[in-house]
């Protein structure tokens, strides 16, 4: 069953129009990915489903209801949203951070509970972070601020977690934690998860589902077994790539060698593979 469902949703910014007629769905209980080149409209599609932007057609659903006819705060109940690049108030500590996930819990009368002591608690226990609830949230990693901020999304109690982009900014080590994080999220407690990424690599190893995105359509969608091929990578990213099973874990894994005829790399002419060894990509 979908969690969420667009139906020829179109989505823009002033004249610009980034999606048009896009009709996809996520799968509930499961990871899906959300990947494509930059512009394509992966962001926008993020921020229309958390309701953070209005459709100018079309509809989307969230477990079977018009998302539009939902009160904001059961909106927040029902649905955690990681934005790119959040900004906390400065002096915020970690544990006054997680504790803003509560807010969709709170009314005119009901004060600060148990219950929300206990939700942040097990939300700063969860991501690891629960020996830095008193220290200032800017004084942590690039990593440890990750975890904070998915928290802050935990602490909600949503079943369903959006996230744009969070490994942005993060090394290699720190992407995998966030990733793992978010894989076990969903393993242990059946937590719905759509995300943005740009790295297909990370795609196909922490997700079940991927929709992969060109200029404002659907290009493919299903698992990362199927969608990730050299057709998508030719296709969608304007690369050559051989994708090759992971040693480890059977998925897909690309390994890139040089651009499509069509990107624009100045010598359309040339096959790709002739282009990488003079760039010193191949032999």
């Amino acid at each position: 069953m979908s969690k969420l469902r667009t139906e020829k949703v179109r989505l823009g910014y002033d004249d610009t129009v980034v999606i048009d007629g896009l009709t996809v769905a996520v799968p509930g209980g499961r990871i899906t990915s959300v990947v494509g080149p930059n512009g394509c409209g992966k962001s926008t599609l993020l921020r229309s489903l958390a309701r953070l932007m209005k459709p100018r057609g079309g509809a989307i659903y969230l477990d079977g209801d018009a998302i539009s006819n939902l009160p904001t705060r059961e909106v927040a109940r029902r649905l955690g949203i990681l934005p790119q690049n959040p900004a906390a108030p400065e002096g915020l500590t970690v544990g006054e951070l997680a504790a803003q996930g509560r807010y969709p819990h709170q009314g005119w009368l009901r004060q600060w509970s148990r219950e929300d002591e206990r939700a942040v608690e097990k939300a700063l226990e969860t991501t690891g972070v629960l020996e830095f609830a008193d220290r200032p949230f800017d004084t942590l990693s690039g990593g440890q601020r990750q975890r904070a901020w998915i928290s802050m999304a935990l602490a909600q109690e949503t079943e369903t977690l959006l996230l744009d982009e969070p490994t942005t900014f993060l090394d290699m080590a720190h992407q995998i934690e966030a990733l793992q994080l978010l894989y076990r999220l969903n393993r242990d407690e059946g937590r719905t998860i759509l995300m943005v990424l740009h790295d297909l690599n990370n795609a196909a190893r922490y997700s079940h589902h991927v929709v992969a995105l060109s200029r404002g359509r659907v290009f493919d969608a299903g698992p990362p077994t199927e969608v990730v091929t050299p057709r998508l990578l030719r296709n969608v990213f304007g690369v050559e790539a051989d994708v090759v099973p992971d040693p480890r874990t059977g998925l897909p894994l690309c390994v890139p060698y040089g651009l499509s005829a069509d990107s624009g790399d100045g010598d359309p002419g040339r096959p790709a593979g002739d282009r990488a060894a003079a760039r010193g990509f191949g032999s």
